[in-house]
């Protein structure tokens, strides 16, 4: 299934290419707060003044990286580029308008139910941006949602590719937005001890893999992909960035919230997903990790890593020491970045890396972007509820 759009907004850009030289820079973005949001994001470049009141910011974030990665694929319906009824939606997110659910919750405490806006389902209901992609582009064909926690993302672009393997799409615009940076949220993953609480060096808090790592750093943002076969790109003359050649989805089984620490699930995921894509790992040229900066997944999916390779791994990174955890977005956001590390050849370094805590085989990219030649990346996500979602794509040289 080829690529043949991208659009990224972060708390490292807005947009794709952007967020890519930020994270090849390397340098944290976190905030005093210990977080990691998106900055001076006008939703009205994007969405017409008017309807902005009546959109979460998970939607104004999804709405605005896919008009990027549809324009660069060069999709219309009016033009009849494609035809709109088979053109599929699959957007995914952690927890959807929690911004709005927390404003109505304050609103009915204080002022009463009665005082509750009209539109508080519709901008908080998880499913709101597929919709409101669907609504936007007048594409017909099926809207969905996937909620998998942090493996949203990736496990969205995964199903979009099943949807035109299976023939009940032409093309499909997939990936995850999240907007979960509220106190509530901050409160829940606090309590359960997930976010780092390095408030002397705000900007080194998110350090994958790191032996000092305590803790993700709350990010937002969004990641979109239009999907299609190579078929059909070829006809309506796309350009090919690259292809998404397998997929590979687990459960853990094992806890709901912690990974199982013999990183088994996480292994059957790129298992699958090499398999899926005819591929045999000697073939991975690089690794986009999960890498939360937390210290047993980092673990867990380090010796899921040495067990896949069996031995020394290609490069492996993970950009979250710079845009934070995108939680549903995450996926998303990674996979595109590790689609353009492939078609540039370079690997960003891990940022905030001082004292690698990994297996020696494990390859940790560190200090500077890595030179490589491969062009096949292996993306990981894993989730809360012991998802697991493991993306191989194959990028198409940049001319």
């Amino acid at each position: 299934m080829v690529v043949t759009g991208v659009g990224v907004v972060s708390p490292a850009g807005l947009d794709a290419h952007t967020t890519f030289d930020h994270v090849l820079a390397a340098k944290g973005v976190t905030t005093a707060e210990l977080t990691a949001p998106v900055v001076d994001f006008d939703p009205t470049c994007w969405i017409d003044p008017r309807e902005v009141r009546r959109i979460d910011r998970v939607g104004q974030f999804g709405l605005a990286a896919a008009a990027e990665a549809i324009a660069q694929a060069g999709l219309t319906t009016n033009g009849s580029t494609v035809d709109p009824r088979r053109v599929a939606v699959v957007v995914g997110s952690g927890v959807g308008g929690l911004t709005t659910l927390e404003d109505g919750v304050e609103t009915r405490v204080t002022k009463g139910s009665h005082r509750v806006g009209p539109l508080l389902v519709p901008m908080m209901m998880p499913n709101a941006t597929a919709g409101l992609i669907a609504l936007r582009h007048g594409f017909r064909g099926a809207a969905l949602a996937v909620a998998t926690a942090c493996a949203s993302g990736a496990n969205s672009i995964g199903e979009g590719m099943h949807l035109i393997r299976s023939g009940r799409a032409d093309v499909v615009v997939a990936g995850g937005s999240e907007a979960a940076i509220t106190p509530t949220a901050l409160a829940g993953f606090a309590r359960m001890g997930a976010l780092s609480s390095r408030t002397s060096d705000p900007a080194g808090a998110s350090r994958p893999f790191d032996r000092d790592r305590d803790g993700f750093v709350m990010g937002e943002g969004a990641g979109i992909v239009v999907l299609e076969s190579e078929d059909h790109a070829t006809r309506r003359g796309a350009t090919i960035l690259g292809e998404v050649a397998g997929y590979g989805a687990t459960c853990d089984a094992h806890h709901l919230t912690a990974p199982d620490p013999t990183g088994q699930g996480a292994l059957e995921s790129m298992r699958l997903a090499i398999a899926d894509a005819g591929l045999d790992p000697r073939s991975i040229g690089h690794v986009n990790a999960h890498g939360t900066s937390t210290p047993l997944n980092d673990r867990a999916e380090s010796d899921a890593l040495v067990a896949l390779f069996g031995g020394p791994t290609p490069p492996v990174t993970s950009t979250k020491g710079v845009t934070g955890h995108l939680v549903g977005a995450a996926g998303a956001v990674e996979a595109v970045i590790g689609l353009l590390s492939a078609r540039s050849g370079r690997v960003p370094p891990v940022a905030n890396l001082t004292d690698p805590d990994v297996d020696p085989d494990v390859d940790l990219v560190r200090d500077e972007p890595r030179s490589i030649n491969g062009t096949v990346v292996l993306s990981n996500s894993f989730g809360f509820g012991g998802h697991n979602a493991a993306l191989v794509l194959i990028a198409r040289p940049s001319t």
